[in-house]
C-alpha cells in the first residue's frame, strides 16, 4: 500500500487549501482513510476519517464545520477540503489508511506541510 499526499502550501487565514491523498497498491473497499496532522513540538492528532465502502465521515471538534473529507473511488484519492483556515490549523498533514478490522492505521503517506500566516 502507497499512499502519496500532496497540497499543502502557505496560505493566509480565512483562506482556503484541497489536500489529496492518492492510494494504491490493493483495492480498498473494506479500509477507512484518514487525514491527521502533527504540528512543531506537538502530538499527531486526527483530523477526519471516512470509509472507503461509504457511511458518513467523521472529524475532529476542531475542524467541524471547516474541514471536508470526499473520496473519488474512480481515481482512489482521498481529499481534504479546508477552509476558513486559522493559524493554528498550521502542521504537516498525513494521510493514513487501514483496514476497517484494525483499530490503529498501518499504513501512512509522507505528509505535506500546510502554513497558515496570520
Amino acid at each position: 500500500v502507497q499512499l502519496q499526499a500532496s497540497g499543502g502550501g502557505l496560505v493566509q487565514a480565512g483562506g482556503s487549501l484541497r489536500l489529496s491523498c492518492a492510494a494504491s497498491g490493493r483495492t480498498f473497499s473494506s479500509w477507512r482513510l484518514a487525514w491527521f496532522r502533527q504540528a512543531p513540538g506537538k502530538e499527531r492528532e486526527f483530523v477526519a476519517r471516512i470509509y472507503w465502502s461509504g457511511g458518513g465521515a467523521n472529524y475532529a471538534d476542531s475542524v467541524k464545520g471547516r474541514f471536508t473529507i470526499s473520496k473519488d473511488n474512480a481515481k482512489n484519492t482521498v481529499y481534504l477540503q479546508m477552509n476558513s483556515l486559522k493559524p493554528e490549523d498550521t502542521a504537516v498533514y498525513y494521510c493514513a489508511a487501514t483496514p476497517i478490522t484494525t483499530p490503529k492505521y498501518d499504513y501512512w503517506g509522507q505528509g505535506t506541510q500546510v502554513t497558515v500566516s496570520s
